[in-house]
């Protein structure tokens, strides 16, 4: 038994923040911001918006592509690093926003890395037999937790929602899985706060080292991707699409570059999206469906890395 992605979705709040938009409140310019990341605009959810709301939105989009009605699904996850609240789990409320009711649901922390590794679980469940219909989102909300005075970090980051359903299947679609952590190097790229006695004690927004973070980043996509295909017996020359996280256009461009990869291989969605952590590549697969870019039966590399340090990637036959 094999699990393949039948359906995909995708959800951007109305609001659009552009790079001009910043610099009437923020110390940066449009021309900074673009050379350093390939950002130009982002969206923000709006005040009444949650996690849950972005994310339902995208997976109902999902389950209609897929053939399926939401009653088929057996399990949902979600990766978000933005949760509606402390708990119950984002997923418990999207599937009550979706009227489903006794399949698993939970959340998956792994921050940018999120997606793949729920790819990761709903693969293994599907493969055992747990679970049939597994929906699978990517949600964030970062504009809540961004300081717009750090001009490092906020000019970075936008919110949106991406989902697809994987489905039991006789023929292959998840070829090849591969997950990575390194605890060591949390201080890097967290927001160090948590809530005591009703107050948030530490800091409630994003911190990062921008340096090392680039730096790492451009050496693990490169290993997940020659350690997926290594594994998988496949070629860079086989490959049509490599759908990384999008954090960065020059990370991105520097990986294809370091595995050989032409950069019309490369789906790039970060400079209208910004970096939207675990909703990322769910939200630049979608576009790519859509835009007929992405085609049944093509061979596609998905891979992440995001605070904790974690990182990973999947090989699929879409």
């Amino acid at each position: 038994m094999y699990s393949r992605i039948i359906g995909t979705g995708s959800y951007l709040p109305e609001k659009i923040l552009t790079n001009k938009d910043l610099e009437k409140f923020v110390d940066t310019n449009d021309e900074w911001i673009v050379s350093r990341s390939g950002i130009k605009q982002r969206h923000v959810a709006a005040d009444d918006e949650a996690t849950s709301d972005l994310a339902t939105k995208a997976a109902q989009i999902a389950i209609q592509n897929s053939g399926l009605n939401a009653s088929d699904i057996d399990l949902v996850i979600v990766a978000t690093t933005t949760p509606d609240m402390v708990f119950p789990s984002t997923a418990c409320i999207v599937q009550s926003k979706l009227n489903i009711s006794g399949c698993p649901a939970f959340d998956v922390q792994a921050v940018c890395s999120g997606f793949v590794y729920g790819l990761n679980i709903a693969d293994l469940f599907i493969k055992s037999g747990q679970a049939k219909n597994v929906l699978l989102i990517g949600a964030e909300v970062y504009s809540r937790i961004l300081d717009w005075n750090d001009r490092t970090t906020c000019v970075l980051f936008g919110d949106g929602a991406g989902a697809v359903v994987l489905s039991s299947s006789d023929s292959p679609g998840i070829l090849q899985t591969s997950l990575h952590a390194d605890g060591s190097l949390y201080k890097h790229l967290c927001v160090p706060g948590w809530v005591k006695g009703g107050k948030v004690d530490g800091s409630p927004m994003v911190q990062m080292d921008g340096g090392i973070v680039f730096k790492f980043a451009v050496k693990v996509f490169e290993q997940t991707a020659r350690e997926l295909l290594t594994a998988s017996g496949k070629t860079i020359e086989e490959l049509d699409w490599f759908i990384p996280h999008q954090a960065n256009i020059r990370i991105m461009e520097s990986t294809a570059k370091k595995l050989n990869l032409p950069l019309e291989r490369l789906v790039a969605t970060v400079d209208h999206h910004g970096n939207t952590s675990a909703a990322s590549i769910p939200l630049a697969l979608d576009e790519a469906v859509r835009d007929g870019r992405v085609n049944k039966g093509q061979l596609l590399l998905v891979a992440g890395v995001g605070g904790g340090f974690t990182w990973g990637g999947a090989l699929l036959e879409f």
